[in-house]
């Protein structure tokens, strides 16, 4: 555990956010503002929980999604009705739909429900998805094989396909 200079990991940290704002329909953040909140929430974690400068880059990804999060919560609960946030979902992890964009709300409800269920599948698919990270580099992070994460990401994402489906019906 210990502390990461920005200078480290900024080019991968604006990678990441410019991702998640590319896919954002609101554009209600600059990537740069959303790498910055990101990382001073980190920073104040007086335990620096990361292990090296992958787990700390999977962190900062989970970080900008729950801040991407609190955006859409508070856009919504300004209007009644107010528009949910929409990202692409990408390839890896498709949607049936006539459009191609999901939910981040939907998302977010979905991966709770599925920690629920399976802690290791939606952490998984926080690493994976909203981390950016390989197989390889969740595996690490996670502490198990890479073929265990294979498994848990197939089952995780046809898991969440099927909620997000039902809960367009």
């Amino acid at each position: 555990m210990g502390t990461l200079p920005i200078d480290e990991v900024y080019d991968e940290l604006r990678r990441i956010a410019a991702g998640y704002v590319r896919r954002e329909k609101h554009q209600s953040v600059q990537a740069t503002d959303l790498v910055h909140q990101a990382y001073l929430r980190l920073a104040q974690d007086p335990h620096g929980r990361w292990n090296d400068r992958t787990h700390f880059l999977a962190l900062a990804a989970i970080a900008m999604r729950r801040l991407l999060i609190e955006r859409a919560r508070a856009r919504g609960a300004a209007k009644r009705g107010g528009d949910a946030m929409r990202v692409t979902f990408d390839e890896a992890l498709p949607v049936a739909g006539a459009d191609d964009q999901l939910d981040l709300m939907a998302l977010d409800r979905a991966l709770t429900s599925l920690a629920a269920h399976n802690a290791d599948h939606a952490r998984v698919v926080e690493l994976r998805y909203f981390g950016g990270l390989t197989i390889d580099e969740t595996a690490e992070v996670m502490g198990t094989s890479p073929a265990t994460v294979k498994r848990h990401w197939t089952i995780a994402k046809a898991w969440l396909l099927r909620e997000l489906e039902q809960g367009t019906r």
